[in-house]
């Protein structure tokens, strides 16, 4: 039972306070908290006791549609919770149900779970949707949702209070069936902190998952494993570190909700790309349990990142909430204010719009909205001193009316504000929405997951033909993309494998999918993945076809980390991870999408290549320019240009060569003799050069490498033919060198 709403708690101290900032703020002798609702007639602060009673504090100030109030009571560890008394009235899309306990869009904490329980639902499971007689569907898909553990149907307590004459479903409490929000102490000690900040084109990502990568990992404490203690262990960074990563990316640590209808089937939403806590670590990723303990060990954890020289991006969801379309929970912004925090179908405001089929999108177009993405930003910065983003389905936040609008407020407002136009940007250019495909069209100062970059190299790479003169681009930098937005080669985020999608391993050992575990009838995730098998589908013992897939996967990881632009890497692909053909583990929070930190000793070699190979990139700045290449001499009177593509004789090419049907070689020089961009110093940077022999057919190819007007002498800097990538053998210009079939060859010029 909870408290009635007409009992005055007459022994709590409440002061008018604030309506800035949002969401609740201990100042060290009290708390400030400050909710908006532009919809309501009256909110309740609810204050949730240990033992779950609760008692409600109406109110009296509101501000600019901001209700706030000051308790000097209340200190770090308090849950709280709201209900918002406003008008049920989804044909204009309002919501308001006093009956749910809703959480603060700017909780920075949150405590216990859902349940799954009827009451976090604003309408009967016996009647259809009162606001669309036409859709009797149920959020769950059969009534045993609704059982505990002993079969019997859970009925939670009516609410005895404030009951709507326009509500036409029974209203239950969902207080003790819901997550609650918990005050914070905002104070840590960052003792000598201090960003790393490195420019894009010094840098290399490393996307990672933070249960998924320590969870498994024999030399971090079982305490700590699926931690962030446990990812800020000294055997997870010096792992990074020894591979030469400068940037850890990792995926949503923003407190997300766990799917009722994974969880019946036994599974798990493991990558959390189902936010409802836009300022709030997530808690099941926290070793200590208690309430709040979650941000004290996220801030460690950046702390111990910042000491090694390592950044830390989030990937953040800010273009749908947990809540769902019109069936799902009330867990909070939809009982709060749903006109202005989603996109409502026009016309039909008791729908949403959806762009991300996840059942609705956050109305960007809304200032309160607005102003929720952007203090959320600003707070990750200032507060937990995160280093960047990388924005999940980018493309939504940029709908202005419908279509895709790279002027949108949220862009200008990234624009010009001082704190979060500084760090890393990193879009993901696309949507489901009509017109989402924005790959290379976002403002200047973005960068963007580079998809045409990854659909190039796996095409060049199986065979796929006519992809030589996109390739070439791509490898580049995609100054076909950036340059016209006055963006540099940095802001080609480049990659071949993330997180969605086939393993590194499993891109060479898989022709389709195998999803089956996910319950979906492998109907679920991409059908075309631009992958090739290499002969046999899923695991062999075949050893012609175990050295081809390794030479692959060295091919693909070499043309990565030797593309102008910024790389990311999967976690995992260094060790030759496999997800056993699923591309699209989302929900498989299991061994299956694991690391297998077994592989680091039985894959030695690919962990040695791909140090090899970074290290290679992070030596020479040939490999990572700040500028686009010219294609013209570096200084007058010189040949020598700053790039010059040249067939496997060793001649120029021609533009028939480009299009001729020997496209799948070709030859690479990268002058570093003079590279046209100062250092940060100001100094004129003198590098080597290099001489990129890319083989992707099916047989040897003997290349010619150019005469005395590039070098007299090369030596292999990095072999893919080779398991570690290693070989010193020196080859005088003119002369030929094999190049092994499905492999590229690194030479560099040493005379």
């Amino acid at each position: 039972m909870t408290e009635d709403a007409s009992i005055e708690p007459s022994a709590i101290a409440v002061w008018p306070g604030s309506a800035y900032p949002l969401g609740a703020t201990y100042d060290g002798a009290g708390t400030n908290f400050a909710l908006f609702s532009e919809v309501a007639d009256a909110v309740d602060l609810c204050l949730i006791a240990d033992d779950g009673t609760e008692t409600r504090i109406r109110f009296e100030e509101s501000d600019g549609y901001v209700w706030h109030g000051y308790l000097p009571s209340v200190v770090p560890g308090q849950k709280y919770g709201y209900r918002v008394h406003g008008p049920w009235d989804p044909a204009n899309g309002h919501r308001c149900d006093p009956s749910k306990l809703l959480l603060d869009p700017y909780g920075k904490a949150f405590e216990g779970e859902f349940d799954g329980d009827r009451s976090l639902f604003s309408y009967s499971f016996d009647a259809p949707d009162p606001e669309d007689a036409a859709a009797p569907e149920k959020p769950f898909e059969d009534d045993n949702d609704l059982a505990d553990p002993d079969g019997e149907i859970v009925e939670s307590e009516p609410l005895a209070h404030d009951v709507s004459p326009s509500n036409d479903f029974p209203q239950h409490d969902s207080l003790g069936h819901t997550m609650t929000t918990v005050v914070i102490n905002p104070f840590f000690d960052w003792q000598a902190d201090r960003a790393p900040r490195r420019p894009y084109h010094e840098t290399v990502i490393y996307e990672a998952h933070v249960k998924g990568m320590t969870v498994t990992h024999p030399d971090v404490p079982e305490s700590l494993r699926g931690t962030y203690a446990g990812l800020a262990h000294p055997a997870i960074i010096d792992h990074l570190l020894n591979l030469g990563i400068t940037a850890i990316e990792l995926m949503p640590v923003h407190q997300f909700m766990q799917d009722q209808t994974l969880l019946d089937q036994g599974l798990r939403n493991y990558w959390g790309y189902n936010t409802f806590g836009f300022l709030a670590p997530h808690a099941d990723y926290s070793s200590n349990p208690t309430a709040g303990a979650a941000v004290t060990e996220f801030k460690a954890m950046v702390r111990a990142f910042h000491a090694a020289g390592i950044e830390v991006i989030l990937d953040v969801v800010y273009n749908h909430t947990a809540e769902g379309n019109h069936m799902g929970p009330t867990i909070s912004f939809r009982g709060i204010d749903n006109a202005a925090y989603y996109r409502v179908v026009d016309g039909d405001n008791a729908h949403y719009m959806d762009y991300t089929g996840t059942g609705n999108s956050l109305n960007a177009r809304h200032p309160h909205t607005l102003q929720l993405i952007m203090d959320s930003l600003r707070y990750w910065v200032t507060e937990m001193h995160v280093d960047g983003f990388r924005f999940d389905l980018a493309s939504t936040l940029a709908r202005e009316l419908h279509d895709v609008d790279r002027l949108s407020a949220f862009f200008d407002l990234v624009q010009q504000d001082p704190i979060v136009s500084q760090v890393k940007l990193i879009a993901e250019p696309w949507d489901i929405g009509e017109g989402g495909y924005q790959v290379g069209n976002f403002p200047g100062l973005w960068t963007e997951w580079n998809g045409k970059y990854r659909d190039t190299v796996r095409d060049y790479w199986r065979g796929e033909p006519a992809t030589l003169g996109e390739f070439a681009s791509r490898l580049t930098g995609s100054s076909d993309l950036y340059e016209a937005t006055g963006r540099r080669p940095g802001a080609s985020i480049n990659f071949v494998i993330a997180h969605d999608g086939f393993t590194l391993n499993d891109l060479v050992s898989y022709n389709d999918k195998h999803n089956e575990a996910n319950g979906e009838n492998n109907n679920d995730g991409e059908s075309h993945n631009r992958s090739w098998n290499c002969g046999v589908e899923g695991p062999t013992d075949d050893p012609e076809i175990l050295e081809l897939r390794g030479r692959q996967i060295r091919n693909i990881m070499a043309t990565l980390l030797l593309s102008q632009g910024t790389p990311m890497i999967a976690h995992g692909d260094e060790l030759g991870r496999t997800q056993q053909g699923n591309n699209n583990v989302y929900c498989q929070d299991s061994e299956l999408a694991w690391m297998d930190w077994s592989l680091a000793e039985t894959n030695a070699d690919l962990i040695e290549f791909t140090k090899t190979a970074i290290a290679l990139r992070n030596d020479h700045p040939v490999f990572r320019r700040r500028r686009f290449f010219e294609g013209r001499p570096i200084r007058s009177g010189e040949q020598a240009r700053d790039i010059a593509w040249l067939t496997p004789f060793g001649e120029e090419m021609t533009p028939e060569d480009w299009d001729s049907g020997f496209g799948k070689s070709l030859t690479v020089f990268l002058n570093g003799d003079g590279i046209p961009e100062p250092n940060q110093r100001g100094e004129r940077v003198v590098d080597d050069s290099f001489l990129l022999c890319f083989n992707a057919h099916h047989e040897t190819i003997e290349f010619l490498t150019p005469d005395g007007e590039y070098a007299k002498e090369w030596t292999v800097a990095l072999d893919t033919a080779v398991p570690t990538g290693s070989s010193e053998n020196v080859i005088e210009a003119g002369t030929p060198v094999k190049v092994a079939a499905r492999s590229l060859l690194v030479l560099r010029k040493t005379d």
